[in-house]
């Protein structure tokens, strides 16, 4: 046997033993997101909602639901559902049916669902392993917030006559005859002020297209301006808290976890760590911070087959691989 076909059969094997096998599972995740102006749409106002209840119908072509499940949003307002085998979810629908009062439901004031049901679409397909997600879903309150009002307060009827003016009577001044004043003296030339010192480098604003930059580009020195939210000695502790502390430790740092590789753990600590810094750069990148974070934590709970998926995730995301996006930094000096 040559020697590249003993590599690639050893890769395999090795690659098989890590996602402890190849046992068929699907997960759709989403979001609701409380419409606090009430007008279907999103905005600065809104946030995320604990305790609101999705659920996922699935019918067949005469309309019959076959198939139907229930979750309840977290405090990051997301939710996410696992299903064994490889079930079809792209013809399912997922909306927002409830609240969970229950459960100290402290963000569902709003209760109403609002906007209509959203499609889940597969992300994500390997080793019989399936991700779907769906679109954020929309709850309202039952009445839109006083600070959404944009209706203009009307402007105040003017009266039909003007009210009378009185020109004040003022006497005509006294005239005198007053002698021509001297010319003025000719003004000293002014001190040459020192130059101001220069102005350093303005930090690099947030992109507002999207944008992805894969690790290495992440511990050049010449795009260090780009680091936001966080900097290069922060723990990684601080970073994803006490889930990431457990399993890394109180003393790494995030430049120092961005070198790592050759584990499942490592990887997904590099390609998290990287996420993080392009969702505080990218306003359309595929992660906004608090989803990094909470993904990152879910698969620091879950197996090592948990920890692989989603450190693939992050790495198809940190290459631009999810909507052919390219990085788009400039040197900082």
């Amino acid at each position: 046997m040559e020697l590249p076909v003993k590599l690639l059969f050893a890769a395999c094997l090795i690659l098989s033993v890590t996602i402890d096998g190849t046992k068929a599972d699907t997960m759709l995740t989403g979001t609701v997101i409380c419409d606090q102006c009430k007008d279907g749409q999103r905005s600065l106002f809104d946030y995320p909602v604990n305790g609101a209840k999705v659920t996922l119908s699935c019918s067949d072509s005469n309309g019959e639901i076959t198939m139907s499940r229930e979750e309840t949003t977290n405090w990051f307002g997301s939710y996410t559902m696992r299903f064994d085998g490889a079930p079809d979810l792209s013809g399912c629908s997922a909306h927002v049916s409830g609240s969970d009062n229950g459960q100290g439901g402290s963000s569902m004031s709003c209760s109403e669902a609002s906007g209509p049901a959203q499609n889940p679409r597969l992300m994500f397909r390997m080793f019989d392993m399936e991700m779907y997600v769906v679109d954020a879903l929309l709850a309202q309150p039952p009445q839109p917030m006083q600070y959404c009002s944009t209706t203009p307060k009307p402007a105040p009827t003017p009266s039909l006559q003007p009210p009378p003016t009185f020109a004040p009577r003022i006497s005509s001044p006294p005239h005198f005859n007053l002698p021509p004043m001297p010319p003025l003296p000719p003004l000293l030339p002014m001190p040459q002020l020192p130059p101001l010192p220069p102005l350093g480098p303005l930090p690099p604003v947030i992109f507002v297209g999207a944008s992805a930059c894969p690790p290495q580009t992440w511990l050049m020195p010449e795009y260090e301006c780009y680091w936001r939210g966080v900097n290069r000695d922060t723990k990684v502790a601080v970073a994803f808290g006490m889930v990431a502390a457990r399993r890394y430790g109180t003393d790494i740092t995030l430049w120092y976890g961005l070198k790592g590789r050759g584990d499942p753990y490592r990887t997904l600590l590099r390609e998290g760590i990287t996420a993080l810094l392009n969702s505080y750069n990218s306003i359309q990148f595929p992660y906004h911070p608090l989803g990094v974070i909470q993904h990152m934590n879910y698969a620091l709970m879950g197996s090592t087959r948990d920890v692989l998926v989603t450190a693939l995730h992050f790495m198809r995301a940190n290459s631009g691989e999810a909507g052919n996006v390219t990085c788009k930094f400039t040197s900082c000096s």
